[in-house]
């Protein structure tokens, strides 16, 4: 089974949140319902990017670098040319 990491950006205050799911579709819905408590008050979300993934080892390695001063460099590029 494959493994997403993925990048939500609030639509209330235009926040980002960096995660990995097997389920990314479930996920997201988990965020929007305010059943994930960090998200709960930034709500609505919107993805704005995934990338897939063969292991959960992969998927939480990509997961952390977004979450590097270089990892959010590279992912504000990313979102710019979007």
């Amino acid at each position: 089974m494959d493994y997403y990491v993925y990048v939500l950006q609030s639509e209330r205050d235009g926040s980002y949140y960096k995660g990995q799911t097997r389920n990314l579709e479930a996920r997201i819905k988990q965020h929007n319902q305010g059943k994930v408590k960090y998200t709960k008050g930034h709500m609505p979300w919107k993805l704005v990017y995934s990338e897939k993934f063969s292991t959960r080892a992969e998927a939480l390695e990509r997961e952390r670098y977004f979450k590097t001063a270089s990892g959010r460099r590279y992912l504000r590029k990313i979102l710019e040319d979007i």
